[in-house]
């Protein structure tokens, strides 16, 4: 079996394998990179669908990077297409009234950029420890679990990325 593992994933039960062991962590990757879960798990089958359409190409070995490659592809290009449509919105006059002030919506649009690119800028573990606390809502006894640390190894990344927030926040204005 060992070296079936090592040949391409075309195999059900090497793709299956493959399958089992990454979808829950390509989720992940996709649903903090877009903060959507219906997203995240279409964008986790388009990554799947990708790899048996090269299942030829790539050995078990590789599967996972290849699967984070994809992953990573998947997001900036998403991300090229909102930006797309972002600047699009802003050209075409909105019909609806809008009875906020101008200058707040702008501050708030500059304040929501400042803090996706802050976190962005935090290290993996602080940012995986913000997101699964925040966006997850998990405890930080749960997040201890999941990444097979102590509680206190949870609040010190907690207590290190809000101060790296608070003080890349406070960079940008």
């Amino acid at each position: 079996m060992e070296k079936e593992l090592n040949d391409n994933v075309c195999e059900e039960h090497v793709y299956k394998k493959v399958f089992n062991t990454y979808s829950e962590a390509i989720n992940n990757y996709f649903y903090y990179k877009f903060g959507n879960r219906e997203m995240a798990e279409e964008s986790v089958q388009e990554a799947f669908i990708k790899l048996w359409e090269n299942c030829k190409k790539v050995p078990f070995s590789k599967a996972k990077s290849y699967l984070y490659t994809v992953a990573n592809n998947m997001s900036i290009n998403r991300y090229k297409h909102q930006k797309v449509v972002l600047n699009y919105a802003k050209t075409v006059p909105q019909r609806s009234e809008d009875l906020e002030n101008p200058e707040y919506k702008m501050q708030e649009e500059q304040f929501k950029d400042k803090l996706q690119l802050a976190i962005q800028n935090l290290s993996e573990k602080q940012r995986t420890a913000f997101l699964l606390h925040r966006i997850d809502e998990k405890s930080y006894k749960e997040i201890a679990e999941l990444l097979k640390i102590s509680v206190k190894a949870v609040e010190k990344r907690m207590q290190s990325a809000l101060e790296n927030l608070r003080k890349n926040i406070e960079e940008f204005k």
